[in-house]
C-alpha cells in the first residue's frame, strides 16, 4: 500500500440472485465513480451472494449502495469463517477499540440473522444469537427502532436439492446502508405512462446507468430512445439526458398504442410525461426525429455517457432514411401527413456506426453502453465490434432463447479521436464476422420454429 493511502476496511457485501453477470461490472464501476477501486480481499465466488470487498471509507461504502440495484445490503465485516469455532474466533481477533463505539451502554442494538438456502426456526435463530454473548454488548435491545443492527449471515451453498446440516460460511457485521433495489418496483413498467414494445425492464436500465457512471450533471444520449425507458434511470440519477428515433409516431407520441386493451396512445402519452411522471422532467433536453446512421450533431465531445437499446429486427425493424441511391424499403405514412421513407439498416451497420458516432461524441473517460444480439452456436469474443478509441470494459450475457441471447457491452473512450479513425474498422479482418449480426432475426426465428415443430412432433406420440 502507498505511504499516506486510507487502510482499507473490510466489507461484506450482499447481493441479490439475479442478473449474476451483471454484478462484478456494476460494482466495479460504482466504486471507481466513488473514487475507490475493485479489491476483493478473497476471490470473489462470482455467483455467490456474499463478497468481501476492501474500501478505504464507510463513506465510499455508502456512496455504492446509494447507486447498486444488484446488492441488497452492505455491512462491516467483524468476523468470518467456515465453521462456527472459525466465526468465533474471527470475532475475538477483531480489535476492540473498533467495536466499542457501537456497544455502549446508553445504546440501542438488535442481531438479524440472514440464511441463504435454508430456513431457520425461531428456536434456532435464538440460540446462535446467545452464542454470540462473548461479545461486549452494553446497550439495550430494541427490536423496532435500534440505532445499530447486526447481522449473522449465514451461507448454505447453491443447490437447493444438496443443502448442508452446517453453513460452509458464515459472517458477522454491522448493517450500513441497504442498496436501492425499490427502484425495480416504484419503476416498473407495469407502471409507466408511456411504453412501447420493446421498452427496457426497470432493473436492466439503472444496471445500464450504473455501467455507464452516470453521475449528477452529465448529458446522457440515447440514439434509439423509444419511449424513452433508459433516459430515466440515467434523469433519476441527476444527469440531463436526451435522445433520437428514427420513429415519428414515437418521438410524438402518436399512433397505435403498445398496452394491451388500448387501441391509440392518448393526448400525454410521450417521453417528456414518463419523466414528469418520476418527478424527473426537469433533467429532460428534448428528443428529436432522427436517423442515426446520419450527421446531425456539430463535431466534438458532447456526451458524458451514451446509453441504448439498437433495434434487433425481432420485435422492431432496423430502418434508416433512404436514398435515391438505394432501394426503398418502404414508405409509411403517420399522423399529420408525415410521410417516412425507409431503406434497410443491416445490424452490423447500426454497431459501427454506433461506435464511431461515441468515438467522436463522447467525452475521454465517457462510455457508451449498448445492447448487442447474439446467435450462440456462433458466437466468439471476435464478432463483438472494436474501435481504437474505444476500451472494452465489460460484456455480460442475457438469455434470450436456448440459442439466443444479447449481451451489454460496455466501453469507455480511452483515446481522442482523429479523422483517420473514422473507417479505421473497415480495414480490420475482424469485421468480416460482424456481418453474421445482419441475419440474427432469422435465426432467432428459424430456432422458435423448430421448437414449434419439435413440441407438436412430441405431442402427436
Amino acid at each position: 500500500m502507498a505511504l499516506g493511502a486510507p487502510a482499507l476496511r473490510r466489507y461484506l457485501l450482499l447481493l441479490a440472485q439475479e442478473h449474476l453477470e451483471f454484478r462484478l461490472p456494476e460494482i466495479t464501476s460504482l466504486l471507481s465513480l466513488c473514487g475507490g477501486q475493485f479489491s476483493g480481499e478473497q476471490e470473489i465466488r462470482v455467483n455467490s451472494p456474499f463478497w468481501i470487498l476492501s474500501i478505504p471509507s464507510e463513506e465510499m461504502a455508502r456512496g455504492l449502495m446509494k447507486r447498486t440495484v444488484c446488492a441488497k445490503s452492505i455491512f462491516e465485516l467483524w468476523g468470518h469463517g467456515r465453521s462456527a469455532g472459525e466465526l468465533y474466533a474471527s470475532l475475538k481477533n477483531y480489535p476492540v477499540d473498533k467495536m466499542l463505539p457501537y456497544l455502549q451502554s446508553d445504546s440501542t442494538y438488535k442481531v438479524h440473522i440472514h440464511t441463504f438456502n435454508k430456513t431457520l426456526t425461531q428456536a434456532q435463530k435464538i440460540k446462535k444469537i446467545d452464542a454470540l454473548e462473548f461479545l461486549p454488548f452494553k446497550g439495550k435491545v430494541n427490536l423496532k427502532n435500534p440505532e445499530h443492527i447486526f447481522w449473522i449471515l449465514e451461507d448454505y451453498g447453491m443447490n437447493p436439492n444438496n443443502v448442508p446440516e452446517e453453513p460452509i460460511h458464515l459472517y458477522f457485521g454491522r448493517w450500513i446502508a441497504d442498496g436501492q433495489r425499490e427502484l425495480i418496483e416504484s419503476y416498473s413498467v407495469k407502471k409507466r405512462h408511456f411504453i412501447g414494445n420493446t421498452s427496457m425492464d426497470a432493473c436492466l436500465s439503472f444496471i445500464m446507468a450504473n455501467h455507464g457512471r452516470v453521475k449528477p450533471n452529465d448529458v446522457v444520449y440515447d440514439p434509439f430512445v423509444g419511449t424513452g425507458g433508459l433516459l430515466i434511470s440515467s434523469a433519476h440519477f441527476g444527469a440531463y439526458v436526451c435522445g433520437t428515433d428514427i420513429d415519428y409516431n414515437t418521438i410524438h407520441g402518436l399512433g397505435k398504442a403498445s398496452r394491451k386493451n388500448q387501441k391509440w396512445r392518448g393526448p400525454d402519452e410521450n417521453i417528456r410525461a414518463n419523466l414528469r411522471q418520476y418527478g424527473l422532467e426537469k433533467y429532460y433536453l428534448d428528443a428529436l426525429v432522427a436517423d442515426s446512421s446520419r450527421p446531425i450533431w456539430r463535431k466534438g465531445m458532447l456526451f458524458d455517457a451514451i446509453i441504448t437499446d439498437p433495434p434487433y429486427g425481432i420485435r422492431e425493424a432496423p430502418r434508416r432514411m433512404g436514398s435515391q441511391k438505394e432501394p426503398v424499403k418502404s414508405v409509411e405514412r403517420s399522423t399529420e401527413n408525415h410521410f417516412f421513407v425507409s431503406s434497410s439498416y443491416h445490424l452490423s451497420d447500426i454497431f459501427f456506426d454506433l461506435l464511431k458516432f461515441a468515438a467522436e461524441h463522447l467525452v475521454m473517460g465517457g462510455r457508451l453502453v449498448y445492447w448487442l444480439p447474439i446467435y450462440k452456436p456462433e458466437y466468439t469474443e471476435e464478432i463483438v465490434p472494436r474501435h481504437p478509441c474505444l476500451k472494452l470494459i465489460s460484456n455480460c450475457e442475457q438469455m434470450l432463447s436456448s440459442h439466443t441471447s444479447r449481451r451489454l457491452i460496455t466501453m469507455e473512450k480511452v483515446k481522442e479521436f482523429k479523422d483517420q479513425d473514422e473507417n479505421s474498422y473497415l480495414l480490420d479482418g475482424q469485421y468480416l464476422p460482424y456481418r453474421g449480426h445482419n441475419s440474427f432475426r432469422e435465426k432467432y426465428f428459424s430456432g422458435v420454429t423448430k421448437r414449434i415443430a419439435k413440441e407438436e412432433k412430441d405431442n402427436q406420440k
